[in-house]
């Protein structure tokens, strides 16, 4: 964090110094709220969450080095206390007093990135291709709620060019509780889904939610847009914000960025990359899966509104070996070649990712699937679609893995034309052994789930079991 006196940082998060002739102390370390992560001369933030209380685990920050706690309630521990009225908050408003003070210096340039699908991807794309023209922050992993936000921010400091920031949400409000904290020169938009559909109710209002990264940018601003969602795409009516679009539908001639002659394969997808304006460049992109073409357009179209010249966005992009850890990453190539894709998955993203499977497998298919959660009550119907797709692909093989996601068994097994053939496992474990029994050389094995369904740690054992690892 930049370097602030504690009497700076009091003020920011609207609490109380003690003892109070501590305020002159200045403090530059990194905020944290995992005990386990704290550095010598850091912060932390003692939050009160359902599960845990951070004030029980101050005295071990303490011991790590904290050289502050901001707290809801005083401890009697030896270093200065910030005492709030909620250490969420508090987080948040010190990352919105430390963005608002980096950027009096004029040279900070903010990112938003909101969207169902490839905020993370997008994220990472534009680190590596703003990163080199000038220092950039980017959001760690998927840092990007009302916890992972202002830690990010929080990252900054007054050398700093460019805030890449993924802005999620499961609820209406979250993004523009964000927003508020980093506004954006920049706000993306990537897709509408049905990502975490249970906490906004339909699929309009998703969209309704995901448009708050957009309706408060300024003139000055520019909203990227994916042309190719009809959702995201009217949007545009929402914003006075200059439109910069992107997708398959773009018009470059128009100012968008768009895509041409996609090829995909094992090795990733190549394409020429048409910039506004209609410059051009052929783009060799190993991040494995078509769909993500969509977002290294969108990282374009994001770079060039920067001002960032076009063989550096290209040498940005190829880069990128993998979107992120659990992401339609390879592990294994010989005798088997194993793709985990196991870290969040939407009825969208599973379709992008089956449809990538049977696109670039050069021998069986094979689909291990677990359960796509936080959908509502559009789980059930959305999880036959599922099923029902794995036939219409022809996938070879199915292993379906958790109760929460036997209705993609049952629905593949309903369609008695499929020439391939579907099981149902209880357990990971079970799925595993059903595995080493069903797996032949030469085969493509996909492991998809949403994230709390775990199947992450089996597609790593597969990896490992199968094949020489990448």
């Amino acid at each position: 964090m930049i370097p602030l006196t504690l009497s700076q940082v009091a003020l920011a998060v609207g609490g109380e110094v003690r003892p109070a002739d501590a305020g002159d102390a200045v403090v530059r370390g990194s905020v944290e709220t995992d005990s386990r992560e704290v550095a010598p001369g850091g912060i932390f933030v003692a939050r009160v969450g359902e599960a845990m209380d951070g004030h029980d685990f101050a005295a071990s920050a303490v011991d790590r080095g904290a050289a502050l706690l901001i707290v809801e309630r005083p401890l009697e521990l030896p270093v200065p206390q910030i005492v709030v009225a909620d250490a969420t908050e508090a987080l948040a408003e010190l990352a919105r007093a430390v963005v608002a003070r980096v950027r009096e210096g004029g040279r900070l340039r903010v990112v938003g990135i909101t969207g169902s699908n490839g905020k993370t991807t997008t994220k990472n794309l534009l680190r590596e291709i703003l990163g080199r023209v000038g220092p950039t922050v980017a959001s760690h992993a998927s840092f990007n709620n009302e916890v992972g936000g202002p830690m990010t921010m929080l990252r900054i400091d007054h050398d700093t060019r460019f805030l890449v920031a993924e802005m999620g949400a499961s609820a209406p409000g979250d993004i523009a509780r964000l927003v508020r904290l980093a506004p954006p020169d920049v706000g993306v938009v990537l897709k509408v889904g049905l990502a975490h559909a249970g906490g906004f109710g339909s699929i309009e209002g998703t969209a309704k939610a995901k448009s708050e990264m957009v309706t408060d940018l300024g003139e000055q601003d520019v909203a990227v847009l994916n042309r190719d969602d009809p959702r995201v795409a009217a949007m545009a009516e929402r914003t006075r914000a200059r439109i910069a679009w992107f997708g398959l539908a773009a018009d470059a001639a128009a100012g968008g960025t768009t895509a041409e002659d996609v090829e995909a394969s094992i090795a990733g997808t190549t394409f020429e990359l048409v910039l506004p304006g209609g410059e051009r460049r052929r783009v060799r992109f190993r991040v494995l899966g078509e769909h993500h073409v969509s977002n290294a357009m969108a990282a374009a179209a994001v770079a060039t509104a920067l001002g960032v010249d076009a063989d550096t966005i290209v040498a940005g992009l190829e880069a990128v070996v993998r979107a992120e850890r659990w992401r339609m990453e390879i592990l294994a190539t010989d005798p088997v070649t194993v793709i985990n894709d196991a870290y969040n998955a939407s009825p969208d993203s599973m379709a992008a990712a089956l449809k990538a499977l049977v696109q670039i497998a050069p021998g069986r298919s094979v689909a291990v699937l677990g359960a796509m959660t936080e959908l509502g009550e559009t789980a059930g119907e959305e999880h036959d679609r599922v099923g029902l797709l794995v036939v219409r692909l022809n996938i070879g093989q199915l292993v379906v893995v958790g109760p929460d996601a036997k209705r993609v068994h049952l629905a593949a097994i309903a369609q008695g034309s499929w020439d391939g053939e579907s099981v149902f496992a209880e357990t990971m474990e079970e799925a595993e052994a059903l595995l080493e029994q069903l797996v032949r050389p030469g085969d493509t094995i996909l492991v998809k789930s949403s994230n709390s369904a775990g199947l992450r740690h089996l597609g790593d054992r597969v990896g490992a079991r199968w094949g020489e690892a990448v």
